[in-house]
């Protein structure tokens, strides 16, 4: 299966990232038969439902070399995965409390080369590192994730986004976020993609 969705939106990415975007399906198929990382159903949409969706906070932030970023509760890979392709001068520390989970997301990134990207079986709030950007996708209520990573951000600025979190979320977030919903910066992905999954789905920066 070819990545032509990921062309169509990021058309100037190299050979050699094409390359890579290209081998994630045949990678995940084999390592998702024997560890169930995505749901049966959505293996024909990995690039739509996982790669794509990872990539909305590309659209939104651009990394900058030197970044830093902190994928929490990263499951199979995502967004880190995609995303350590895309900026390969930024370094992606990937994290999850289910080890069989980190070990695909070590296998895969293994197996397209990718350098630039670590994987730790670990609970959030156990990182002592700190990084310029947490990156995740719904793995918790919004208020239950700021506690886990609040502590973790780097002071110095040189993105164009301020330091923080970047979360790809979906629906109606006003009562989710509670009280950190006015300071937070909504992007709806249905600006940036054409396909119906997207609808409703966002990326929420959050200044720290």
């Amino acid at each position: 299966m070819k990545p032509d969705i990921i062309l169509k939106y990021f058309p100037n990415i190299t050979e050699h990232q094409k390359m890579q975007f290209e081998q994630l399906y045949d990678l995940y198929i084999h390592w998702n038969a024997q560890i169930n990382v995505i749901s049966r159903k959505d293996s024909d949409e990995l690039y739509e439902r996982h790669v794509l969706h990872s990539l909305g906070i590309a659209k939104v932030m651009q990394f900058k070399p030197g970044t830093k970023i902190l994928d929490v509760g990263c499951g199979g890979g995502f967004p880190g995965i995609p995303l350590a392709i895309l900026f390969p001068e930024s370094t992606f520390h990937l994290v999850d409390s289910i080890g069989k989970k980190i070990k695909v997301v070590t296998e895969v990134a293994a197996g397209i080369g990718l350098t630039n990207l670590t994987a730790e079986h670990e609970r959030a709030e156990k990182i002592n590192d700190k990084y310029h950007f947490i990156v995740s996708r719904a793995v918790t209520a919004f208020p239950e994730f700021y506690n886990w990573i609040s502590k973790k951000i780097l002071k110095e600025n040189f993105n164009d986004l301020p330091n923080g979190i970047l979360y790809l979320k979906g629906g109606d977030l006003r009562e989710e976020f509670g009280k950190h919903y006015d300071k937070a910066v909504f992007y709806d992905l249905k600006n940036y993609f054409d396909e119906e999954f997207f609808e409703t789905k966002k990326v929420v920066s959050y200044k720290l």
